[in-house]
């Protein structure tokens, strides 16, 4: 039997594949963005979103404008390394069962 791949343990979260899945599609993205995107509570987001960020998976700006606090993400080259080889081995664990 072959070796099974080993699935990234930060990439594999559910919301931190979301956020990543959704990081990787735009330039960068308010907190308040990410929210409505993924449906998560502020303190949930924020949680997923520091470990994302402690990985070196994301990237944070984060700002005032107009006196209200602004938090702006985007995906690092690592976050999208972790991304890519997190999804290849996904495919390799699944095989067959999906088609490319």
């Amino acid at each position: 039997m072959p070796e099974l791949p080993e699935l990234n343990p930060v990439v594999h979260g559910k919301l931190r594949l979301a956020l990543l899945s959704l990081l990787v599609g735009v330039e960068d993205a308010e907190f308040t963005w990410l929210r409505s995107k993924t449906g998560s509570t502020d303190g949930n987001l924020g949680a997923q979103l520091l470990k994302l960020e402690e990985a070196g998976y994301v990237a944070v700006e984060k700002k005032f404008v107009e006196r209200k606090p602004q938090s702006i993400y985007r995906i690092t080259a690592s976050g999208r390394t972790a991304l890519t080889e997190y999804v290849q081995a996904l495919r390799q664990l699944l095989g067959g069962a999906i088609q490319s």
